[in-house]
């Protein structure tokens, strides 16, 4: 309501040459403290719902803002182009990276191209050979996860959904070069996982990553898809929950409101972060980097072995 009161206030100044300066300023600031309030105390399915805001940046928005000279690499060389996952070769700050992720699309055709953000095999496929050619070059890799999940259509079940995501798993595993993963959105299920085998896994602060969605947990658990929220509850799915329990090493910040709220701001946050993680890991010989990521995934829910 303060948001739409100050836009009317702004649109007859403009208008009709009124002078409603100080008003807006008074409206500005009552938004701001209850924009804190409220963002301070949002519940699990609410930060679910702000993860997949249609107006929150996307992979290509992140690419164009944090690195320079991006040249996109196409196709699988098995079946065909995947469009769900873009990726291909760029610089961040002058270093050298191999960068992909989840792309969801934005208007309706676009959504329609990229498959609303679930991958099929070809895009898993694609996303591993330009991995591999990284690892040829010794690039460092940076991923972006931000899907619902992978595409569970029978078309992608024939060319081998689950073997493409598993051997993605696999060779991520014994990659000789470091990979920093961002969860921008949302990170669901294998969907997400499938390139998300990382040396350091970072989520933005309103992001969302979990073994299913809360609807898909809803439904399977309770026969109830209206039971979103108590599922996002017990699925402990965002940032500051996989913090604590270890699976993530890192939540980078977003202007109050959410990334869409200032894509500029979150962007320069993210590219200071990539940075320092990039300079560490790139220090690595082959060898420990295989053994971080290793160990990294052999101690999440360590804390909770008796």
């Amino acid at each position: 309501d303060l948001e739409n009161k100050i836009n009317e206030l702004k649109e007859l100044s403009t208008k009709d040459g009124l002078d409603f300066i100080g008003e807006i300023k008074t409206l500005n600031k009552k938004f701001k403290l209850k924009q804190r309030e409220v963002f301070k105390n949002l519940s699990r399915w609410q930060k679910t719902q702000l993860a997949r805001h249609q107006n929150r940046p996307q992979t290509l928005d992140y690419i164009n803002m944090i690195t320079t000279d991006f040249v996109e690499l196409h196709g699988d060389r098995y079946y065909g182009d995947g469009m769900t996952i873009v990726g291909g070769l760029a610089k961040l700050e002058g270093i050298p990276v191999v960068i992909l992720g989840h792309q969801k699309g934005k208007d309706t055709k676009e959504k329609i191209l990229r498959n609303f953000g679930m991958a099929s095999p070809e895009d898993f496929r694609k996303s591993m050979r330009i991995m591999k050619l990284a690892e040829k070059f010794n690039k460092p890799i940076i991923t972006f996860l931000d899907t619902a999940g992978a595409y569970p259509g029978i078309g992608a079940e024939e060319r081998g959904q689950a073997e493409a995501i598993a051997k993605n798993l696999f060779e991520m595993s014994g990659l000789k070069v470091p990979v920093i993963t961002v969860v921008i959105g949302e990170g669901g299920s294998g969907g997400a996982l499938g390139i998300g085998v990382a040396n350091k896994v970072l989520m933005l602060e309103y992001s969302v990553y979990s073994v299913i969605s809360p609807e898909g947990c809803a439904a399977i658990l309770w026969k109830d898809g209206e039971r979103n929220k108590d599922a996002a509850e017990a699925l402990c799915l965002t940032s500051k929950d996989l913090m604590e329990f270890g699976v993530i090493d890192e939540i980078i910040k977003e202007p109050i409101g959410g990334a869409h709220q200032n894509p500029v701001q979150t962007g320069n946050i993210m590219r200071r972060v990539l940075r320092r993680h990039l300079k560490e890991a790139m220090s690595l010989s082959p060898e420990e980097c295989v053994e971080q990521r290793y160990q990294k995934f052999r101690k999440i829910g360590s804390q909770y072995i008796t």
